[in-house]
């Protein structure tokens, strides 16, 4: 952790609301730059008027010069200390990259989807409606989770609940694919140790509460502002009315600036060498 307790260590901050719907293009996909400084952070418009592509976001990134630090919006691995295993019963592996390669290696949809992963030999795994029996033997949460629902953040989605807005399996698989790509170039805490360099996990409500709210979404540019200045930055001036994806994102960059510099954040409680290695944390909680 040595050097990520001072300002300057990163040059530019992604915030990024994910997706994991079908398909090769996706309008719930948001993308925030903020730069190192207190400037207000800046949408990132996609590379077509259909919206982003999971791959583009990673081409993105990879072609972004400078120290960065990137948060997605997505779990990056299932639950693993409870039960020891992330599916028992059958054999994946035993750490978070090689999760990782277990689902690319297993998923042939189009734009780093993983709705085939899903529907083949992981399928038992996941609560997809009534017809899978209660739903209440498929909520399995990991450390991080737990610790933000008991710090009255509220109840975190499980990985392995497939029904409802709120649900993060779909996203989560497909930004595994993603973060296999990744890891070539990129830091991927705390799975790695940071460098300059890094992505981290991030959750929206989380990234919401440190801007001094309850963890409401945001769908005005005064509630934005709001938020901001409570982060340290200065007000944005948008073009135009925003949806909730795009203000989760432009949080979530000026979050990341205003937190990385504080030690504390990389070495929450909680946060043991085994839940590093194999669940990973949500930066931001602890």
């Amino acid at each position: 952790m040595t050097g990520l307790g001072h300002q300057g260590v990163f040059d530019s901050f992604v915030g990024i609301d994910w997706s994991g719907a079908k398909g090769v293009r996706h309008r719930g996909i948001a993308v925030a730059l903020a730069e190192a400084g207190d400037g207000a952070p800046r949408l990132v418009s996609p590379p077509s008027p259909a919206g982003w592509a999971r791959g583009e976001v990673a081409d993105f990134l990879e072609t972004l010069p400078g120290r960065v630090l990137a948060g997605f919006d997505f779990s990056f691995a299932p639950p693993y200390v409870a039960r020891g295993a992330y599916l028992p019963g059958l054999e994946t592996a035993d750490d978070g990259p090689g999760f990782w390669r277990h689902v690319d290696a297993l998923s042939d949809d189009a734009d780093y989807g993983a709705a085939g992963f899903m529907a083949g030999a992981a399928r038992p795994h996941f609560w997809m409606g009534a017809a899978d029996g209660r739903k209440a033997d498929y909520l399995h949460w990991r450390v991080c989770e737990l610790a933000f629902n008991a710090g009255g953040g509220g109840k975190a989605s499980t990985l392995f609940d497939c029904v409802g807005a709120a649900q993060v399996a779909k996203a989560s698989l497909a930004g595994m694919r993603v973060l296999h790509r990744l890891r070539s170039g990129f830091a991927i805490w705390p799975f790695d140790p940071p460098g300059p360099r890094t992505v981290v996990e991030i959750y929206g409500r989380a990234m919401l509460r440190h801007a001094g709210g309850r963890g409401l979404k945001l769908r005005d540019v005064e509630a934005l502002n709001a938020a901001l200045a409570a982060l340290e930055s200065s007000p944005l001036i948008a073009p135009g009315p925003l949806n909730d994806n795009q203000t989760d994102a432009l949080v979530t960059a000026a979050a990341l600036r205003r937190l990385s510099p504080d030690a504390h954040w990389w070495a929450p409680n909680g946060l043991t060498a085994e839940v590093a290695r194999t669940e990973g944390w949500t930066f931001g909680i602890g």
